[in-house]
């Protein structure tokens, strides 16, 4: 049996059902809100720096390593 999304009208009441129907319309306010909330509320993707992005790395490949002693 395959799932499928949605709710169904068995287990769920008619506010229910135009409550869903109203969050998934794109023609809606609901939609409209509950997008702009996940935006807001998702994180967001830290950018990792690397030694090479602010700086060569020519000096730190081969430089004494006992200078820094």
């Amino acid at each position: 049996m395959a799932k499928t999304k949605g709710v169904s009208s068995k287990t769920h009441t008619q506010k229910q059902l135009d409550d869903y129907a109203n969050q998934h319309n794109p023609n809606n306010k609901a939609y409209w809100a509950n997008q702009q909330n996940k935006k807001a509320t998702s994180k967001k993707a830290r950018k990792q720096f690397y030694l090479g992005d602010y700086a060569p790395a020519d000096w730190f490949c081969y430089s004494n390593p006992y200078d820094f002693d």
